[in-house]
């Protein structure tokens, strides 16, 4: 006579997981706010810091290279630590991501939109 509300459970349990979905994420992106990476170049001259999110919070150069005839080294070696600290941070969102989905036993290939 009920044939068919046996699906509900199921329905009830995907329900389930996805608010607990939504509260792991919430935590995630709290998380990567207060995640750093850092960036360098030139062997360290310049580092550039930024949160996981990409934010950039810091940039360090050392003063051995302010030298006004090498103004746009010193440019490229900001801008590669800038782009270094944005790959990484980058990397870093999507292990944590991966981490997260797999915690929650979904395909780890999955793209969620954050």
């Amino acid at each position: 006579m009920l044939k068919g509300l046996g699906g509900l459970g199921d329905m009830a349990k995907m329900m389930k997981k996805a608010q607990e979905m939504q509260v792991k994420m919430a935590d995630l992106q709290e998380e990567m706010n207060n995640m750093r990476v850092t960036g360098e170049s030139g062997a360290g001259l310049v580092k550039a810091t930024s949160t996981v999110k990409g934010e950039l919070v810091g940039l360090e150069i050392d003063p051995s290279i302010f030298n006004p005839d090498e103004k746009e080294v010193v440019e490229d070696l900001i801008l590669a630590a800038i782009k270094e600290a944005q790959a990484k941070a980058s990397e870093r969102h999507d292990a944590e991501m991966t981490a997260l989905t797999e915690s929650l036993g979904m395909p780890t290939d999955m793209k969620l939109p954050f």
